[in-house]
């Protein structure tokens, strides 16, 4: 019996039948130290197929974002759905063996000899980070220093500085950054994984400021209230409406969004608002929208909707406390505004 590829070598089971015949044909790249050379990097390759066109290409996956240049220098070309690099014709593991092993050796916990390895310009970089941190707190860390301790936490035995101020500089500001939908931050480069984590530190940071204002009487909280209200809204990019209910003694008691809506438009109902005052048995509401322009100023439509929603609460004994308008550093109030 021939030599047995070992187990690193991962790949799919095999295609139909029907199918073998179509995949590229192995090359070079079947060298088992070719193998070796890509596993080290952090990446796989595998015979796949295009989901739309079912065309036979090798994929490569795995810790790509610190290969990208390299990938795509070889010819592959970036799969947004799969996650991975394709390369159609022949299996590219033996040119991207070559292309990994030209590069300096890498001095981390996989280098054959760390001593004698070349050390990158960032060696150490994340350790005097943390310790700085753990030290002196993180109060002083410029928005792009916060961002690279995240992305610690999702990419691994990378410079990722040089990734934060991309990100800082294609979406304008950490809580954009935060706030971006999924597809727009996987277009930027990220992967899954930094993509839950920046999901999951917005949705911690939000029931945070949740915490400060439910339950508790809105009348000797409000300014936590108006910055709950930013933190939930400003960095929207549609708009989106939300209601806060209130009882006999204007605790919050529920925050709830009713609609979303487009870049300058979302559909209010006021026979729904007050149907829902109702089912919670709220005394009050305090109306909230964002715009998204950034400019808080109420519109035309803003101001008729507000009163139609007024008079149908009246009309069941509901009083409407306000109407707010978060802009993108400032708010608008009507109560302020004498627009109630």
């Amino acid at each position: 019996m021939g030599r047995r590829r070992p187990d690193i070598a991962i790949a799919d089971p095999a295609p139909p039948a029907a199918a073998v015949d179509d995949l590229p044909a192995a090359g070079p790249g079947g060298d088992d130290s070719h193998l070796l050379t890509l596993l080290s990097a952090g990446l796989t390759v595998r015979a796949a197929q295009t989901r739309d066109t079912q065309q036979p290409v090798w994929r490569v996956a795995g810790n790509t974002l610190p290969h990208r240049a390299l990938l795509r220098d070889a010819g592959g070309s970036w799969n947004r759905v799969e996650q991975a690099w394709d390369f159609a014709g022949d299996d590219p593991t033996a040119a991207l063996a070559g292309l990994l092993g030209a590069r300096p050796p890498a001095a981390g916990h996989n280098a054959a000899d760390a001593a004698t390895a070349v050390r990158p310009h960032y060696w150490g970089h994340r350790q005097r980070v943390r310790e700085r941190a753990l030290s002196a707190g993180v109060e002083s860390f410029q928005d792009y220093e916060l961002l690279e301790l995240l992305l610690f936490h999702a990419i691994e035995r990378i410079d990722v500085k040089p990734l934060a101020k991309q990100l800082l500089a294609r979406f304008g500001s950490l809580g954009d950054v935060l706030s971006a939908d999924a597809e727009r931050l996987k277009d930027a480069g990220l992967e899954p994984r930094a993509v839950a984590l920046f999901r999951s530190v917005r949705e911690a940071g939000l029931r945070l400021a949740r915490r400060e204002v439910i339950d508790r009487p809105v009348i000797g909280s409000w300014q936590k209230l108006i910055d709950y209200c930013h933190a939930a809204l400003q960095h929207e990019k549609t708009e989106q409406f939300r209601i806060l209910f209130l009882d006999r003694k204007n605790v919050l008691i529920a925050d709830e969004v009713q609609q979303r809506g487009t870049v300058d438009h979302t559909p209010v109902y006021p026979r729904e608002v007050v149907k829902r005052a109702l089912e919670l048995n709220a005394s009050a509401l305090i109306l909230v929208h964002n715009h998204p322009s950034g400019d808080p100023t109420p519109s035309r439509a803003d101001i008729d909707m507000t009163r139609e929603v007024k008079t149908a609460a009246k009309a069941l004994g509901i009083e409407l406390h306000d109407h707010l308008v978060i802009g993108r550093q400032k708010h608008a109030s009507f109560r302020s505004l004498g627009l109630l």
